[in-house]
């Protein structure tokens, strides 16, 4: 650690015969002190020393009779004899003393040669001796060094060099080990200054010099004093050194006169001069460290001996404290702070086990006995306790001999314990410490003194600084005035930063020490006090008794004082201009009031410094906008530090600024306590105080007196209290609480800088209860407004409600209402807090617990809130847990009987300590599965008393929607005060929690309560708008007056309101429907409205939702009613049509299937007709078909065109195929309902028929898969079994209980055991023609497809030709051969009366080709196998229909030979027609192309008849015999064929 400004010194000895000291210091003390020295630790690493500063002492200084220096006799200085060693941070700190000018005179160098040196002290810790012994020498020439000075170095060295005698005397000089040094001073204009260092070295010529021709050359000066005086060994030490004085540093009084007669021509250089002092240094180094490592050797070896003799008897802890404290000085004067440290600190601690032994009364410590008390604390003690009784007290009276105190003490203050009570130099302690005559109590404080100084030299406090910069200005202006340094003075930073974890170490310590050392004191004063008598004019007991109670006080205030000296000064020690103290927040009551007596603690009893402490003097401000204590920046009224260079991130600062304000709250502990006795408190006595649960009042009971209600009579005096600062607070109150105050705030600006939240906190409530108990208000709330929110929120609740209430005191002593209200919330809010945690902990303990006397003080709080909210203008809103605990419903919804409307029960426990009147109570529920979320606002109008604890509100609501609700929210409002409960829905709740455990409520819908359904138009109509019924059922309401608002629930839904109409009812819409809205004037009850709703859709779906609102008013109010019904809109059955065009009639096949996995029945079906066309039917079913899904029926419908019915655009040609069907899974729906709802009939669960349907009827669509619905369909009944999934009781959650207490979930679960107990089997009845309105109808356009010609083609073979007598038939033989020629005639006809579209005025000629083509293998096709024809244009539209098709005129008979190829039923040749364009026939012609290979793809729609489709011919062969061999030898090795009889060709050609 580099410690640049370190009053780290050794003593150097100089001794100067010649007076050259003034000549060689400028050259010399600017190069001190020394630097970077590095000592080898004997028990540790390598340690450096970076600065070591050198005390340059005359031995005419140490020694008042010259015995070491027979050269000079210089007189004693007296004021150097007696000097304490080092400093204690307050006094200036001893350095080098000045050097005086001492005279050249010479004594007789044998006078005292012989003389016997010093006496040195037994103890070796107690000496001080030089490291270093100089011995300064002028000699000019060679001859004066052969004739005296020789003989006058070896005298000193005589004298001063370590003696070798026996080794126990080596040991003992070890403890003062020293090394010798021999300084050759040269003279400029000597013959000294002519020679060179070394005689080999030449003046720089070749040449030989005068000198030397005319004589032999001589050894150099330099050379003879080291070799006469520094041995001729190699490991001999180099001793001498030798400086050159320029001509222009000598005093031209002091210059030699004479000039050598022969100039040698030497001139040294600037380098060989720096040369030398750079060695000279060196030495400096080297030779100082070989003497501390001797020191140390000595001293260590002392220690370990010493110590090991511990147990043996007469070992005395005293002289060993001296002998290791001599090893810690010796670390001390070289720099080696830390190791000096440590030394102390053991030392510390073997002074504990030396106590500790004395306590226990080991072996052995009778020697180590130290005197009961401290003679000083005595007198101190006797002095106030006669000032107190109010006699006189002589000091001579006493046996303690003071004066002689005193003067071993050395120059002190007669006043011991003063304002400075630790310091090293305070009295003599090592003094008492050698006579082992010191007491516990200044051991310890010399100890703690001594480390305080070490800890303050590492942390390089400003009070050594100063020490050391006086030291060093010193020094130089030693130097003599006018002479010009040959080195210039070192520049020191005045400012230089200190090391505050050092200085924090000495907070700590301090922190330990003062409790520790005031144990010890106290102990030292009854000690001392234990043999006084006391006195009292009066004998007796009584006075006995009054000399207790003094003596008592006198004790306290004594170690009261001592401590707060105490702490005060380190305070003072410890200050720095590094550490950022915040500006003070304390303001005076009253800006013309007169400053107090008290003054700021800073430093009136220290040093004069400057302090960042300063109190504000402006007025009261407002409290900041955050609740931190000091803004995030730097306070506008913080002082400018003009030299202060630390951050607030300097290493060390947090941890000193804490340890600062703890010496602050010691501080203001001890003045606490002592302001105690006299009455005055600190504000926290008469706070209300909050007891805690099952509270038990204890008093103390000392087991001494017979009657604990016994005191004895307290006696108060300022006897005792010599701290300044501490005696006038306790003058009167009003400075004790201003001392109080300024303490508190200190201690609150260091806590600030240290960022210790919880004592800035603590100590900011500690100001606040001291302002209110001063009724200082408005600073008092300022300081409540700061801290009380944190120590609710660190969990000192009931410390908060205390500040509460005297916040809230305070605000209304100011009266600012709106701040008054805040608190008063927060305080009945944290009250209430209270009272829930005394209820828990109440029905914990067994024991009963005690009534809480605080409710007095919450008492008629809550009606001052009331009050004080009618008159603010804004809503106040607070959580409603704050002052009722166990909100939740009780029960399910009652429902109300002949009306729509519902109540529930809110049940709640209040912990106020009032009544509370409300206005209104509301809680709204909601649906979270409903998009978008319904609510519903369940209400009850005031005013309502809630008491407190347990309480019951009945909320109604006329709004019902049914569904699975959660409690949301709750309000309480009374005047601009709204409690509020609010819950995020939809996520699980915690059963535990004491709010809410059951948020959730079930509103079923009542069977006689207003209803609202949603089906499918039974008539459906595809080239329509589809439809929805509405059916209103109104229940037992009379409605008077109705509004239904219909909005779309399904993306895409277009609902026509302005179409929609009502069926089957007499009533009528009172007004025009418009965007959804409905309206009625008076429905009765017990009345179906059905409303048909066209609707469009802008994409597909199988259901749509429509959300419904039913606003009506009855005899009893105003209701609402909302649902979101939902349709299943997919059709139930697909159609599919196949047309066969003929000639005169078209055939049309419909095929109907069930869209749905349920069967469904085919009732009725028709297909009706149209203006041009009519239809035929067959034979119709006398029973339903029944339609299953792998089973579709088929229906097939001649259709004709109507005779004269010409081609128009306004000719209908739609014809329309109807449908009459039931789908059987809404007939088993159907059965199950009324099965269910005449069971429920006359039973208790009537009002939960729609409920418990409503939960049946899902199992019914999605329980039955396809093979139950078809085994219900071929069978007539279905099985009830599904019901047994909903018989159990969690399937009806959240019912509660009927009037008699039973569980209606297992009601109902009982009801659907027995009914499917009951009905097993369910028969579906076929549904009847009569009642035609129960079944669905589907209404499908069917449009005939126009085709401009359909063409008949016919193959007709001939008769086979006769060659008998046997005349020819025209019908087709039998039997034909293959290979027989068959001729036949290809007949072609047309007809253009399926052309719907085309009026026969635009209709042209149309040209077509046939091709008439068979595969290979079957026939050969002989004839004209391609040909075309053209259609003539029919003529104008009065022309007959019969020219729409051709006649004999324009049919074709195209003869063809048809050759069957092979044996078989053999299908006729096809025959395909194609049309023939117009550009497609000329580029044939161009190209000469047959027409019938220049086909184009057809320009109008044609079909062709192919009568001959299905037929075939049966081909035989003409063999009648065939002769087979049945060996292997045929081709392939098959049979042979030998012989083949054919049957005679008689009427048949056979072609080979």
């Amino acid at each position: 650690m580099e410690q640049p400004f370190s009053t780290s010194k050794v003593t150097v000895e100089y001794f100067d015969p010649h007076d050259v000291y003034k000549l060689l210091a400028p050259g010399l003390v600017p190069r001190l002190p020394l630097r970077n020295l590095h000592w080898q630790s004997h028990a540790g690493p390598l340690r450096s020393i970076e600065t070591l500063h050198v005390e340059l002492v005359h031995a005419a200084a140490v020694e008042p009779n010259p015995l070491a220096s027979p050269l000079t006799s210089p007189t004693p200085l007296s004021s150097l004899q007696q000097r304490p060693f080092d400093s204690d941070g307050f006094q200036t700190q001893l350095g080098a003393a000045i050097p005086r000018a001492h005279s050249n005179e010479t004594v007789d160098p044998t006078a005292k040669r012989n003389s016997t040196p010093a006496r040195r002290h037994q103890i070796p810790g107690l000496r001080r001796t030089p490291y270093l012994k100089v011995l300064l020498v002028r000699c000019d020439d060679n001859d004066s060094y052969k004739s005296q000075v020789r003989q006058e170095i070896r005298d000193w060295i005589k004298v001063n060099s370590p003696p070798s005698t026996s080794k126990k005397t080596n040991a003992a000089e070890n403890h003062d080990a020293f090394e010798w040094l021999i300084v050759h001073v040269v003279i400029p204009n000597t013959i000294a200054a002519t020679q060179p260092r070394k005689s080999d070295v030449a003046s720089g010529s070749e040449k030989p010099s005068a000198a030397s021709r005319w004589r032999p050359g001589s050894t150099s000066l330099l050379e003879k004093l080291r070799s006469d005086f520094s041995g001729s060994s190699k490991s001999a030490v180099d001793r001498i050194s030798q400086i050159r004085i320029g001509v222009n540093d000598v005093p031209y009084d002091l210059l030699p006169r004479v000039v050598p007669a022969v100039p040698s021509g030497y001139a040294e250089t600037e380098q060989e001069t720096e040369n030398a002092w750079t060695d000279l240094i060196t030495k400096f180094r080297s030779l100082i460290l070989s003497s501390f490592d001797m020191r140390v050797t000595q001293y260590e070896e002392d220690i370990k001996e010493k110590d090991a003799q511990r147990s043996l008897p007469g070992w005395n802890f005293c002289t060993f404290f001296i002998l290791k404290e001599g090893l810690a000085r010796g670390f001390e004067s070289v720099g080696l702070v830390e190791d000096a440290l440590v030394g102390y600190d053991e030392l510390s601690v073997g002074l504990d086990m030396i106590v500790q032994d004395q306590i226990l009364g080991r072996s052995g410590s009778t020697t180590n006995t130290l005197p009961p008390y401290t003679e000083d604390l005595k007198q101190l003690a006797l002095k106030a306790r006669a000032a107190m009784v109010e006699i006189s007290y002589d000091e001579g009276d006493e046996i303690v001999d003071l004066e002689a105190s005193q003067s071993s003490a050395g120059a002190q203050s007669k006043d011991a314990y003063d304002d400075i009570p630790i310091s090293a130099n305070k009295k003599a302690y090592r003094d008492l410490i050698v006579a082992n005559n010191v007491s516990l109590f200044d051991f310890r404080c010399y100890i703690f003194a001594r480390q305080m100084s070490l800890l303050l030299r590492l942390g390089n406090a400003w009070s050594t600084r100063e020490e050391l910069l006086a030291k060093l200005k010193e020094q130089q202006e030693s130097v003599l005035h006018g002479i010009a340094p040959r080195a210039p003075p070192p520049k020191h930073k005045e400012n230089d930063q200190e090391e505050l974890p050092m200085l924090a170490e000495i907070c700590r310590r301090t922190l330990d020490f003062i409790p520790s050392v005031s144990q010890v004191m106290r102990t030292d004063l009854l000690n001392a006090l234990s043999g006084t008598v006391g006195f009292s004019k009066q004998g007796g007991s009584e006075a006995v008794s009054i000399v207790d109670s003094i003596n008592s006080e006198i004790v306290d205030n004594l170690v009261i004082s001592f401590a707060f000296s105490t702490a005060q000064q380190v305070l003072a020690q410890t200050s720095t201009k590094s550490l950022p103290i915040p500006s003070s927040s304390l303001v005076p009551t009253d800006e013309h009031e007169p400053k107090a007596a008290i003054p700021e603690p800073k430093t009136m009893m220290h040093p004069a410094r400057s302090s960042s402490l300063h109190v504000r003097t402006g007025g009261v401000t407002r409290p900041p906008l955050s609740p931190n204590v000091f803004s995030s920046g730097r306070p506008h009224s913080m002082p400018d530090y003009e030299n202060a260079s630390s951050s607030f991130l300097k290493v060390g600062l947090e941890h000193l600024a804490a340890r600062r304000a703890e010496l602050y709250t010691l501080s203001r502990n001890l003045l606490e306590v002592s302001g105690k006795k006299r009455g005055w408190s600190n504000g926290w006595v008469d706070t209300p105080v909050v007891s805690q649960s099952s509270m038990i009042y204890m008093v103390d009971i000392d087991l001494e007196v017979d009657d604990p209600l016994v005191t004895s009579e307290i006696t108060i005096s300022m006897s005792g209290i010599d701290n300044k600062l501490l005696k006038a607070a306790l003058d009167n109150s009003d400075d004790f609480y201003r001392l109080y105050e300024i303490l508190t705030d200190k201690a609150l600006r260091h806590y600030t800088v240290a960022n210790h939240t919880h004592s800035i906190q603590s100590t900011m409530a500690d100001l606040a209860v001291l302002k209110y108990h001063v009724k200082d208000y408005a600073a008092a709330a300022s300081y409540f407004w700061r801290t009380t929110p944190f120590f609710g929120e660190s969990g000192w609740s009931l410390l908060e409600l205390s500040m509460l209430i005297m916040y809230s005191r305070c605000l209304k002593e100011l009266e600012r209402k709106d701040e008054y209200v805040k608190v008063l919330l927060k305080l009945l809010s944290k009250a209430a807090v209270a009272e829930k945690d005394r209820r828990h902990a109440k029905s914990t303990f067994i024991a009963e617990a005690q009534d809480y006397p605080e409710t007095e003080e919450i008492q008629g709080l809550l009606d001052d809130l009331l009050l004080e909210t009618r008159t603010i203008t804004n809503e106040m809103r607070l959580p409603l847990v704050n002052f009722f605990t166990s909100i939740d419903i009780d029960g399910t919804p009652q429902f109300d009987e002949g009306r729509d409307s519902w109540t529930l029960q809110l049940k709640l426990d209040s912990l106020l300590v009032d009544n509370i009147t409300i206005d209104t109570a509301s809680v709204r529920i909601v649906n979270p599965a409903s998009k978008p979320m319904r609510e519903i606002w369940l209400k009850k109008e005031g005013p309502i008393t809630i008491r407190p604890g347990k309480s019951k509100l009945g909320l109604r609501s006329n709004t019902l929607i049914p569904g699975l609700y959660e409690v949301d929210k709750i309000d309480l409002r009374a005047g601009k005060l709204c409690l509020h409960f609010e819950r995020e829905p939809g996520f699980v709740h915690d059963k535990s929690s004491a709010i809410s455990k059951s948020p959730q409520v079930f509103i079923y819908h009542p069977s006689d309560a207003i209803d609202v359904r949603l089906h499918p138009s039974k008539l459906i109509q595809l080239d329509r708008n589809s439809s929805l019924d509405l059916e209103l059922d109104t229940g037992w309401n009379h409605l008077e007056k109705t509004e239904i608002r219909v909005r779309a629930a399904t993306g895409g839904l277009r609902l026509l309101s302005s179409e929609a109409k009502c069926l089957d009812s007499p009533l009528k819409f009172s007004r025009s429907p418009e965007a959804g809205i409905f309206r009625f004037d008076s429905v009765p009850e017990r009345t179906v409205t059905r409303i048909r709703l066209p609707y469009t859709l802008e994409q597909d779906t199988s259901s749509i939702s429509l959300r419904v609102e039913v606003s009506y008013e009855t005899e009893h109010g105003s209701y609402l009613f909302s649902k979101t019904p939902t349709a299943q809109i997919s059709l139930a059955v697909g159609v599919n049509v196949q047309d066969v065009f003929k000639h005169k009639l078209l055939l049309s096949r419909f095929t109907v299937s069930t869209a749905s996995a349920s069967p469904l029945r085919l009732l009725h079906s028709e297909l009706q007709g149209s203006e041009m066309f009519k239809s035929t039917f067959g034979v119709p079913p006398s029973d339903p078909v029944m339609v299953f899904p792998q089973q579709p029926a088929s229906l097939l419908y001649k259709i004709k065109r109507n005779p004269g019915i010409k081609n128009g655009p306004k000719t209908g040609r739609t014809m329309y195929l109807k449908l009459r069907y039931s789908i059987l899974l809404d007939e088993i729906e159907d059965l199950v309902r009324a099965s269910l709802t005449r069971a429920l009939e006359g039973t208790g669960l009537r009002s939960l028929s729609r409920l418990i349907i409503l939960s049946v009827l899902p199992l019914v669509r999605n329980g039955l898969d396809s093979l139950e619905l078809e085994h219900a369909a071929l069978l007539g009944f279905i099985r009830t079994s599904f019901v047994s999934r909903l018989a159990h009781a969690r399937m009806f959650h959240d019912l509660g209980k009927d009037d008699s207490g039973a569980d209606v979930a297992e009601l109902i679960a009982s009801f659907l055991q027995a009914w499917q107990t009951e009905n097993p089997k369910l028969s579906i009845p076929t549904p009847s023609s009569s009642q035609p309105a129960e079944t669905s109808s589907i209404l499908i356009p069917v449009d005939i497809p126009s085709v401009a010609i359909v063409h008949t083609a016919d193959i007709k073979l001939e008769p086979a030709p006769s060659t008998t007598n046997i005349p020819a038939t025209s019908t087709v033989p039998e039997t034909v051969c293959a290979h027989q020629l068959l001729p036949a005639t290809l007949h072609l006809k047309w007809t253009r009366m399926w052309d719907t579209q085309t009026p026969p005025s635009l209709q042209s000629d149309l040209e077509f080709s046939y091709d008439l083509s068979a595969l290979p293998d079957m026939w050969l096709i002989g004839g004209r196998r391609r040909g075309h024809f053209v259609i003539p244009a029919p003529g104008d539209e009065d022309e007959d229909e019969k020219k729409r098709a051709s006649s004999v005129d324009t049919e074709a008979d195209i003869p063809i030979l048809l050759i069957p190829q092979r044996e078989g039923y053999l299908p006729y040749p096809n025959i395909e027609v194609h049309e023939v364009k117009a550009d497609a026939r000329e580029d044939a012609v161009e190209s000469g192309v047959g027409l019938g290979l220049c086909m184009s793809p057809p320009g109008n729609h044609y079909e062709t008849d192919f009568k001959n489709l299905g037929e075939t011919v049966r081909i035989i062969g003409d063999r009648t015999v065939v002769t087979l061999s049945l060996d292997t030898s045929g081709p392939g090795g098959g049979p042979l064929v030998l012989g083949i009889e054919r049957a005679p060709a008689v009427g048949r050609v056979l072609v080979a």
